[in-house]
């Protein structure tokens, strides 16, 4: 409590680490627009978590013969045009030298995505799943927005506040995942056919009601783009001039030249740990029906918990993420708290089950009508005539389907405890790699404008959920869960020992001129980098604030 009355103190006093680059209604304004791109980047998680525990059962729903190697291309669609989008994005927002109207685009695309997928129902049997494939497509395309954000953050941040701010970031993309199959949960009960609307026309059922609350968020979204909501407030070229003793912020980016290698090395090491979490993604609603017979409805429920549940654990993974930055080393928490726990995850769904898991047996009854009435010698008609009731009568059928899947008759079933184990470990490594990748990424980069770069890393990201869907559906149906999981539990390893073997290069380029004397007065600082007239208050600096500021540049 004391801290807290401190902080508020030193606030009415005028007191802040940036006294000497805003005033304290600037720095409200830019922290007010960095929450917005806080909630984007929810938004941004939501449209695509909300629909993911739901999507393989929309499909199968709306056509049967689609097949889990579509819901690959359906899946993967989403990353696919992200990586295509992203860099163009990351480039329009350096080349227009602001980020509104990229953001503002992409989010009115979100919205209008979502209106279609509500109402796929609507479209043709014959082509419906290929309607899915292109909403699902321009939603990853709005999501490219992500890159436009990352810059945006690197550019309205001082280094100090960086981690801070990459880690509330993060957090805003786990309350998306949170929130997505907890709204799925919860309109669950709707079912499959839940309420006609417009006289039967289209349905709110536990499918639509998804992307229309994903409508409704899209909507309030480009509203906070607004000028009187959002102002873009960028502080990090201002805080590099006053560091180098720069005059523009031209200079800072000759001053500060990263480091390639370690650049590209983190580009790979996104690229790994995405394509390593898209496994759960993209299999996690066929696995668990496979391995443990659960129906479409139980999948999404149960799904729907355990996602809620790994997330709440990744809540509190990034909340932890920067009080450990400040005893232990980025480098190392990267190593040890995100690839290593991943590795663990990965091994740890390797099934040891001592049975195969229950076979689906889809077309037994069929057999057996046929033998019967091969048996009693009864007429084509007849047998015809008992298949057909017999089918009518039928439930859902469940388990691993050996027909499609031969290695579901000789390969151990997954236990729950596997299940529940990797998916926390998970839970904790992934937050923890992505966050120190981004924010190394970010200071490796210095203040140059990172647009383009961040499309780069943001297309990483991208690529690999293009491609995991489609190599990992494949790897699963037809070699099974044990190679599914030994196969990326190399690749997380050796990217962990190459990360390892380029330890010492991730760090943030030195810099090359001479900081500029720190100063309580605003005005002997050079004129390129006062953004506003500071109030008597911020001009009087305590001796302490002071001492803060100087250890902090330092």
């Amino acid at each position: 409590m004391e801290w807290l009355r401190n902080k508020r103190r030193q606030r009415r006093a005028g007191v802040y680490k940036t006294a000497d680059l805003e005033s304290i209604s600037e720095r409200r304004t830019r922290w007010r627009s960095v929450r917005v791109t806080y909630f984007t980047m929810f938004l941004m998680t939501l449209g695509f978590s909300i629909v993911l525990t739901g999507i393989w059962p929309y499909l199968d729903t709306l056509d049967p013969d689609a097949g889990k190697s579509f819901l690959g291309f359906v899946v993967a669609a989403n990353p696919l045009a992200q990586m295509i989008v992203s860099p163009l994005f990351g480039y329009w927002a350096n080349k227009i030298g602001s980020v509104r109207a990229p953001l503002i685009t992409s989010v009115a695309l979100f919205t209008i995505s979502s209106v279609t997928y509500s109402l796929l129902e609507l479209f043709p049997s014959s082509t419906v799943k290929y309607w899915m494939l292109a909403t699902r497509f321009f939603v990853g395309a709005s999501s490219a927005n992500i890159a436009v954000i990352r810059s945006y953050l690197s550019s309205a941040t001082t280094v100090r506040e960086r981690t801070g701010a990459v880690s509330m970031m993060s957090l805003a993309q786990v309350l998306g995942f949170i929130c997505g199959p907890a709204i799925q949960t919860a309109v669950a009960p709707l079912g499959d056919e839940g309420i006609g609307l417009f006289g039967g026309k289209i349905h709110l059922n536990m499918y639509t009601a998804t992307g229309w609350v994903n409508v409704l968020l899209g909507a309030i979204n480009c509203l906070c783009f607004m000028p009187f909501c959002f102002t873009e407030m960028p502080i990090s070229a201002k805080e590099a001039q006053r560091r180098q003793g720069a005059a523009t912020a031209e200079e800072t980016w000759l001053g500060t030249k990263p480091d390639y290698m370690a650049t590209w090395s983190l580009i790979l090491a996104f690229f790994i740990l995405s394509f390593n979490f898209v496994l759960l993604e993209t299999l996690g609603q066929p696995l668990v029906m496979d391995q443990f017979a659960w129906t479409k409805e139980q999948a999404v429920m149960n799904m729907g918990l355990l996602m809620t549940a790994g997330a709440v654990i990744a809540l509190v993974t990034f909340a932890a993420i920067k009080p450990l930055t400040k005893k232990f080393d980025e480098r190392c928490l990267l190593l040890w708290g995100g690839f290593m726990l991943m590795v663990v995850g990965r091994i740890s769904h390797i099934p040891w089950g001592d049975a195969p898991p229950v076979i689906k047996t889809k077309g037994a009854v069929q057999t057996w009508a046929s033998l019967f009435a091969h048996h009693f010698n009864l007429n084509l008609c007849f047998t015809e005539m008992v298949m057909n009731q017999l089918n009518s009568n039928l439930t859902e059928v469940v388990g691993c389907p050996v027909d499609e899947q031969p290695w579901c008759a000789f390969t151990p079933a997954m236990t729950m405890t596997q299940l529940l184990l990797g998916y926390f470990l998970t839970s904790i490594g992934y937050p923890i790699g992505i966050t120190v990748i981004q924010t190394l990424f970010s200071k490796i980069l210095g203040p140059r404008p990172q647009g383009v770069w961040q499309g780069l890393l943001t297309g990483s990201g991208c690529l690999s959920r293009v491609l995991g869907p489609i190599f990992l559906s494949y790897v699963y149906v037809n070699l099974g869960v044990v190679w599914t999981f030994s196969l990326t539990t190399v690749m997380m390893a050796v990217c962990c020992v190459w990360m390892g073997l380029v330890y010492k290069r991730l760090t943030p380029p030195q810099l090359t001129s001479t900081p500029v004397p720190l100063t309580s007065d605003v005005s002997k600082l050079p004129r390129t980098i006062v953004i506003g007239k500071a109030s008597g208050a911020s001009r009087a600096n305590t001796k302490d604030g002071s001492n803060e500021e100087r250890q902090t540049l330092q």
